[in-house]
């Protein structure tokens, strides 16, 4: 069995690591792992790639930031914030027909639930 040549490691780790992290940042709006993803991803590249070790000590201090600075933050912002999340998530699955999809599925005939961009 030939052994990969580290041009081609190279390559897959580069194409494999921005794959996730393009994954992870489609993620990020959604509740779940989508900056364990992103940081998952960079993580990927940065064992053959500087730019991404650099990155990812940039993405964990301003994580890190943000989260100190939410948690610092009277409950009505942090509730703010979680409602806005929320709207985001919930006006993207209806674009994307979600809704939709689960009205067809459950036989609602609720027209609004579809996405006015899949008809």
């Amino acid at each position: 069995m030939k052994k990969i040549s580290i041009h081609s490691k190279k390559i897959l780790i580069g194409v494999t690591g921005g794959l996730v992290v393009l994954v992870g940042l489609i993620m990020v709006p959604y509740p779940g792992p989508g900056w364990l993803v992103v940081f998952a991803g960079l993580a990927i590249l940065a064992t053959e790639f500087e730019f991404a070790r650099k990155w990812l000590e940039y993405g964990r201090h301003k994580y890190d930031q943000w989260t100190k600075w939410l948690l610092a933050q009277h409950k009505s912002i942090q509730i703010l914030v979680l409602l806005l999340v929320g709207l985001i998530t919930i006006t993207t699955v209806w674009l994307m027909n979600g809704f939709g999809i689960l009205d067809n599925v459950l036989s609602t005939n609720i027209d609004w639930l579809h996405s006015p961009f899949i008809r």
